[in-house]
Formats: C-alpha cells, structure tokens, sequence
C-alpha cells in the first residue's frame, strides 16, 4: 500500500491543493486560493519528474504509471496553472473566485486519473468528476447563455455517461473483472467486445468533443468565461484522449477496433474545420479548431501496438497542443470574442498579433513550429500503422485549416475602422504571462523537437 501511495503523489499533491484552496475560499480569502492552486500545481509537477521512465501498475492494476500518465501529469499540471492565471485574470474579484480553483484542481485531479486508468469502475469515476466540476464552472457566470450551455453540456454528459456504464458491463459480463487488460479475453466474443468499445467511444468521445458528440462544445465556450473554455478545450480532452488510449491498448486486434477510430478522425478533423470556417465569433471558431485537433490525436490512437511512434506522437502532440491552445484563448481574452475585435490589431499591437499568429500557424501544423513536429509524428505514427490514406486525409485538413486561421490573421493585418472600440481585458498582466510562456513552448518544441525526443523518449 504504501508503494503503491509513492507513485500517486502527484495526484495526492493535487488533491490536498484543493483541500487547502477550498478551505480559503470558505474563509473568503481568494488570494490564498489562488497562491495555494500555483503552488501546488507546482509541487504536484516536480512530483512527477522522479516518475520518469517508470512503468507499473499500482493498487491491484486498477491505475498506470507509464508513459502516458507521467506526461499527463507533465503536460497537464503546467497547463492547469496557466489556466489558473487566466481565471486569475478574468475573474479575480468576484463573488466566488475560489470556488473556481477548487473545481479546476478537481477537474485536473479527474484527467490524470483518466489518464492513467486500468480500471473500468475507475474510468467511470474519473468521467464522472471530471464532468460535475466542468459543468459547473461553465455555469459559472450565471447569466442565460452560460445557464443554457451548462444545462445542454450535462444533459448530453448524462446520456454519454449512462451509455458507456451501461456498454461496459458486458465487458464485466464475459471476463468478470473491471481490469483493462482482461479485455484481451475478448477476442472470441467480437459482437460483446464491440459493445463495450462503442459504448467507451461515446463516453470518452463527449470529453475529448469528438464528432458526432461534440454539440456541446461550441455553445459551452461560448457560454463560459474565456478563461474557463480555454481550460476546457485543454486539459479535460487531453485527459479523455489518453485514457482512450489506455483502453484500445489492451483490446484484441480481432475487433479492428482500429479502423473504427480512424473513420471518427476522418469525420472529427473534416466537420471541424468545415464548421470553423463560417464562425465570426473566435471563441465558437477556436472551438471547432479544438473538435479538428481531437481528431488529429486519432492518428496516434490507431497506431498503438502497430507503431513505436504512437505513444511519442500523442504525447508530443498533447503538449504542443496545450501551449497553443491556451495562448490563442489568453489573447482572445485581452482583444475579445469577435473576429472585429481583432481588426487592424497588427497594427496597433505588433508583439500580441505576433503570438497570435505564431499559436495559429502552429495549430494549422507548419514549421518548425510545435504543431507541425507533433502532427509530423501523428502522420508517421499513422502510416507506420498501415494507415497512409488517413494521413493523406490529415495534410489535406491541415491546408483547410489554414482557410481557419487565416481569417483571424488577415483581420489583425486589415486597417482597423476608427469608430470602432476593441474589448479590452481588465487585469492583462497574467494573461500577458500566459500568452508569454505559451508562445515560449511552442516555439521551443518546435525547435528543440530533436533534443527532446533524445532525451526522454
């Protein structure tokens, strides 16, 4: 038991962070709150490095310790901390400010356990805690349109949920155990194992905002704080991504359960980006640039147990990922939510429109940005697995979705109209620093792509 305690502590560290941010925030001492969720972030993050290389099982296999939940740990620990500056920013003073960082620490606590689940009892937990605190905090502003957006996020969490419950007891059913790699035991019985699998795409699937169950997505990041969407769009998917992958690893190849995974790329990449392309408001477009990533983390999945690149790739990509993606949400917090508010901004705010277009090219994947190596590796993951069309389908995405992003670019560089005044950000000093450090990774991943796959992989 008390090996097994050793190597959650990160994951221990993160739960006593929120205790302590709880208990200031009942004090009404919000500042401590916010101290304390860095901090810990922080402590949980050097946790994790000693973690490196291990590969165990703890507590009767029911969580992993691998390489996928150790970089969960390492990609999603900093993330959660730039995310808390961002809250910081945007909804420092009000009413319940500390009532934020306790749900984002649980929200974090619930994508590591994702991350590294065995179990299927334990995957549902996680699912689940993860989504009360999501809700919540999307509720948070408590006017109509995050209301609505909250509400339509938990009735279709409830349905994905008691779907995958439901779909994972006939893989309780013929192997009589809750143990991810029990289902290897699968093999023969293809129409239960499918049931099962299905029933996992959907609940998992909702999470990561894969299509077709993404409806949710848009209008709940649009309905939330922009603080709040970009934490969505981040750390809750990457958490539900790694844990699809933790599952389809012990599946039998009998299933094909990989052709399954990559036909929902094919629709998750190509509907996102057609859909990105007719918003005027950035906040609903960045979130159909987040549905298209998901499907690009797919390319990965299919190639577990057929590529060495495949756990490389999605972890790579998971922490370019983050970067961009909570720089371009800081910035659209210091300029606004429309495409109008970013008018003639290359003009008048050379050094931010720079990072913006920085943290656009790289999610459309050009170099030598962090974009382009982690889905360079995705697509040499894919077509290692036999997968070459997907990749092919996957370039040809990526040039879409320079149609995408170079709708924000062009009217940052188009001459602003004058009579016209830009929401501007309250507090920009945290999101300036998270835009900072965020531009700083996904320059730096880019570049040092080489060095870091020498060293830790």
């Amino acid at each position: 038991m008390e090996k097994d305690l050793a190597f959650l502590m990160p994951e221990i560290a993160v739960l006593l962070t929120a205790v302590a941010a709880l208990i200031a925030e009942m004090l009404r001492k919000p500042r401590i709150a916010f101290a304390a969720s860095v901090a810990g972030l922080l402590i949980a993050t050097g946790l994790t490095i000693p973690l490196l290389h291990v590969d165990v099982t703890v507590f009767s296999g029911t969580f992993r310790v691998d390489i996928l939940s150790v970089w969960a740990k390492l990609i999603l620990l900093p993330a959660t901390v730039l995310a808390v500056l961002l809250v910081r920013a945007e909804l420092g003073g009000s009413a319940r400010e500390g009532t934020a960082y306790v749900l984002v620490l649980m929200v974090t606590l619930a994508s590591l356990l994702m991350a590294g689940v065995g179990d299927t009892m334990l995957l549902i937990l996680a699912v689940l805690l993860s989504g009360l605190g999501s809700f919540a905090l999307v509720a948070y502003p408590r006017d109509d349109a995050a209301t609505e957006a909250a509400m339509k996020f938990f009735v279709f969490a409830s349905v994905t949920g008691g779907v995958m419950i439901f779909g994972l007891s006939y893989w309780f059913g013929i192997t009589g155990s809750t143990l991810l790699n029990e289902t290897t035991r699968l093999g023969n019985m293809p129409v239960v194992a499918s049931i099962g699998l299905f029933a996992v795409i959907i609940g998992l699937g909702y999470k990561a905002s894969l299509v077709p169950f993404h409806f949710w997505a848009p209008d709940a990041y649009e309905g939330a704080p922009v603080s709040i969407a970009a934490y969505l769009s981040v750390v809750p998917k990457i958490g539900a991504i790694f844990a699809l992958a933790q599952v389809v690893r012990d599946l039998p190849s009998e299933l094909n359960w990989s052709l399954v995974i990559a036909l929902l790329a094919v629709l998750t990449m190509t509907y996102g980006y057609l859909a990105a392309l007719v918003q005027n408001n950035v906040v609903r477009l960045l979130a159909y640039s987040s549905i298209a990533q998901a499907g690009y983390f797919l390319l990965g999945i299919v190639a577990i147990g057929a590529s060495a690149l495949a756990f490389q790739s999605i972890v790579v990509f998971a922490a370019a990922y983050a970067a961009m993606n909570l720089g371009a949400f800081a910035l659209v917090m210091q300029n606004g939510r429309t495409l109008d508010a970013f008018t003639g901004k290359g003009r008048s705010h050379p050094v931010t429109s720079v990072a913006m277009v920085i943290f656009l090219l790289s999610l459309a994947g050009i170099p030598p940005l962090a974009g382009f190596v982690g889905k360079f590796l995705l697509f040499g993951a894919s077509i290692d697995a036999g997968f070459t069309w997907l990749a092919i389908i996957a370039i040809l995405n990526s040039v879409l979705s320079l149609a995408v992003y170079l709708r924000i670019i062009v009217a940052m560089y188009k001459k602003a109209d004058t009579t016209e005044t830009a929401e501007t950000i309250t507090i920009p000093l945290l999101s300036s620093l998270v835009w900072f450090i965020a531009a700083a990774f996904t320059l730096g991943i880019g570049l040092a792509a080489q060095l870091i796959l020498k060293a830790f992989f």
